[in-house]
């Protein structure tokens, strides 16, 4: 699934990866005089490296016109470019073949990269260096690993020096899909990863090559070849001096004698003490490609503790950052969402109750959701019953009551009923009072209604993460005996959330770096999409503040004159103790009951006097936005 706008690019990447390595294949095998293990090499690097391969390909090997392969690749830079590319062949298949493999078995960081190094090494040595190229090198197959371990090991260095940090940095960036092998961002870390290595593999690659130490381009014009009479008489004059008049051609003078029959044995110049300082060099550098990345990312997680996560823009992870921090504060997947909800469909709405055996029943289903806060501005959400906020449980002090819930969520969740009197085990803390509900699995809460007022429930498992993706509804709860001094003509219950929408992602907005919000809404909705009150010059309204907000403080004020505050925490206030006021701060977790009579006609805001919090991502709508709505007073 294309989430974001990396995996647009990603798909095209590898639409033109696939053209550019078919283009390379086809002209191989049609129009290039290369040895078969060459032809493949350039292949496979094309196919991990896309265009650049192919571009790789037409400036260095192809032949620009019949009978003239063994002059074009002649320069020492083309034939460090072959050298390289035979490397990078064998060692890149066996570091994306093992990556793939130590994910799917959930292996930390540091492991993977160890065994990708391993697994690329022995790949490149004892496959593609010396089995596929031992018909050119001649001897023994043991002979050939023993020639080729040097340079192999030198350039395999060198190779996943450069291939390490980009693995390593980008796998555990901010968008951690690239853990994952069936994501589409993994293959492209793997492509970005090998055109690294072969920039740091190069000039090793070409040192090699001058002082004989390995193969560069080689032409085949064999007898029985499509290509055995094509090189025409300026190139094989110009064979007859190259050899012996520049350096570094050994793989071109191979060519040669693979023409004549010949196997391809060098002979190098390079002294004991250049190839102690390339080799000791070579381990230094992959020393620092390994290991540096652990001093600013976790390497000890593994693709199965985070694979999959995309951390909020600005969230600080560093070495020391836990899984679970990482998924908790990662946006909700597109993927997960079950149904879709327009702008007019809205969240508290009353449950429908049954009654079995004089017990009032409730179910609760939770499911991810994209809900709609604004014309043309969804979130994904989670959701109880398909709405944001949940659906309100209105029932009467003294009933006893059961509520059903089903988890449909991609993780363990519980509901905590909050401020309630009730059994301990029905209390909803996870792992506390009770075992997190599992996806697809069932609990039922079952407790008596000892208290009136104003209540809510919310998620007690991830709290942080779910009551901030909209894990929370009201619970009104009315007395057995009704107190005629808190009657009103209007009744609105109030709940508050931020949201933080980034890219077309969601995340849980959070108090920290990273997790700040950018929306806010009032029962789901940002302003002008919120609710307007309709009333009359004095009649009385009784708004039921709700903090449903997971961690920010909202001082909510109410135009047209003072509201009495009545009650406090679901507790009725005596009428002492009740006081009139026209701004209340409604903190996490807090209710507030208030009366408000209209006493001049008009449109009176409701709204939080935190200026940014009336603002849909940092901009006003019709004169503000987010937690703000309308009592439209008529005479």
């Amino acid at each position: 699934m294309l989430i974001q706008p990396i995996d647009y690019f990603l798909a095209g990447w590898f639409a033109l990866a696939a053209a550019s390595t078919a283009y390379v294949a086809w002209d191989q095998y049609r129009n290039n005089p290369e040895p078969v293990v060459m032809k493949w090499g350039f292949i496979l690097v094309t196919l991990y490296m896309g265009p650049i391969g192919w571009l790789l390909y037409v400036l260095a090997d192809k032949e620009p016109r019949p009978g003239e392969h063994e002059r074009f690749v002649e320069p020492l830079w083309k034939q460090g470019i072959g050298s390289t590319i035979h490397c990078v062949a064998g060692d890149a298949t066996g570091i994306i073949l093992a990556a793939a493999v130590t994910a799917a078995l959930g292996l930390p960081m540091w492991i993977d990269l160890i065994v990708e190094y391993l697994a690329g090494f022995a790949f490149g040595l004892f496959i593609f260096q010396s089995l596929f190229m031992k018909s050119m090198m001649g001897g023994s197959y043991f002979e050939n690993v023993r020639r080729s371990f040097l340079p192999e090991f030198i350039s395999m260095n060198f190779m996943m020096a450069g291939m390490a940090p980009v693995m390593s940095f980008l796998m555990m960036g901010r968008d951690m899909r690239a853990m994952e092998p069936a994501e589409l961002l993994f293959w492209g870390v793997m492509s970005f990863g090998v055109i690294a290595g072969f920039v740091t593999a190069y000039p090793s690659n070409v040192w090699m090559v001058a002082k004989q130490l390995k193969h560069g381009l080689m032409t085949d014009r064999g007898a029985g070849s499509r290509f055995a009479a094509q090189k025409d008489g300026s190139a094989r004059q110009h064979d007859e001096h190259a050899m012996s008049s520049q350096p570094g051609h050994a793989a071109h003078d191979s060519t040669k004698a693979k023409s004549s029959g010949n196997h391809h044995a060098m002979q190098s110049d390079a002294t004991v003490p250049q190839l102690v300082a390339v080799g000791g060099v070579s381990f230094i550098v992959l020393t620092i490609g390994m290991l540096a990345p652990a001093n600013w990312v976790n390497v000890r997680l593994s693709a199965r503790q985070v694979g999959g996560a995309i951390m909020p823009p600005g969230m600080i992870m560093d070495r020391d950052t836990p899984a679970d921090a990482m998924i908790d504060m990662a946006a909700v997947d597109p993927r997960d969402v079950v149904a879709m909800f327009d702008l007019p469909v809205r969240g508290d709405r009353e449950l429908e109750l049954r009654i079995e055996n004089g017990v009032k029943v409730f179910d609760l289903d939770t499911s991810v959701i994209r809900w709609t806060i604004l014309p043309g501005i969804t979130v994904d959400g989670y959701a109880f019953n398909g709405q944001i906020p949940g659906p309100r449980l209105h029932f009467t002090q003294g009933d006893r009551v059961r509520i059903n819930v089903h988890n449909h969520l991609p993780e363990s969740t519980t509901v905590h009923w909050h401020g309630l009197i009730l059994p301990n085990v029905m209390d909803g803390p996870a792992m506390i009072t009770q075992q997190p509900i599992e996806h697809g699995s069932l609990y039922r809460y079952e407790f008596t209604a000892a208290q009136s007022g104003t209540y809510f429930y919310h998620s007690h498992d991830h709290v942080d993460r779910q009551q901030a993706l909209g894990l929370y509804g009201a619970m009104i709860i009315d007395p057995a005996q009704p107190d005629a001094s808190l009657a009103a003509d209007h009744e609105y219950t109030l709940m508050l959330q931020e949201w933080l929408l980034r890219e077309g992602l969601t995340y849980p907005a959070m108090p920290m770096n990273g997790g700040l919000p950018n929306y806010f809404t009032i029962n789901g909705k940002a302003y002008p999409a919120t609710d307007t009150i309709q009333m009359k010059v004095g009649e009385t309204l009784k708004v039921r503040f709700i903090g449903s907000s997971n961690g920010f403080i909202h001082p909510m004020h109410i135009h047209g004159g003072p509201f009495k505050v009545v009650a406090r925490d679901g507790n009725t206030l005596p009428p002492a103790a009740r006081f009139d006021t026209d701004t209340v701060n409604v903190g996490p977790g807090q209710r507030y009951d208030v009366l408000w009579t209209a006493q001049q006609p008009g449109k009176w805001l409701i709204h939080c006097h935190i200026g940014h919090h009336t603002t849909n991502n940092n901009t006003e709508t019709n004169g503000g936005g987010g937690l703000m709505m309308i009592i439209d007073v008529n005479a």
